[in-house]
């Protein structure tokens, strides 16, 4: 089954990582490096990916059939997606587990939801 391990931040996490050192950012990029190559060992791994700061992106509302790209970030989401792993694995048990492996999961930023089969019962 498949879990998409979604990583957040937020204002406070964002101030905690500016203040860390550079041996700490380097320990944080560090676990990463790690987890990632544990989940391609382990054969868990469908992608992982880190995505840019929120002011690069751009929401796209369609409205009467058209649409309109607003620039980001968001205001009014206080928590942003940061990054990503699609692992497959087999329960959610492991995947929480997983996901419990994310250095922002002890800030409580980590989520992990079940992807759904486009054939399955739940569609």
């Amino acid at each position: 089954m498949k879990y998409l391990i979604m990583i957040w931040h937020n204002p406070k996490s964002r101030e905690i990582w500016e203040s860390f050192s550079d041996a700490e950012r380097a320990e944080g990029w560090r676990a990463y490096a790690e987890l990632n190559e544990s989940l391609n060992a382990s054969g868990e791994m469908v992608i992982s990916e880190a995505l840019a700061d929120p002011s690069q992106g751009r929401r796209v509302p369609a409205a009467e059939g058209q649409s309109l790209a607003t620039d980001g970030p968001f205001p009014e989401v206080k928590e942003q997606l940061a990054g990503f792993f699609l692992v497959d694995c087999e329960s959610f048990d492991r995947a929480m587990e997983i996901a419990g492996q994310v250095p922002e999961s002890g800030l409580g930023l980590a989520e992990v939801r079940p992807i759904l089969a486009m054939n399955g019962p739940d569609m």
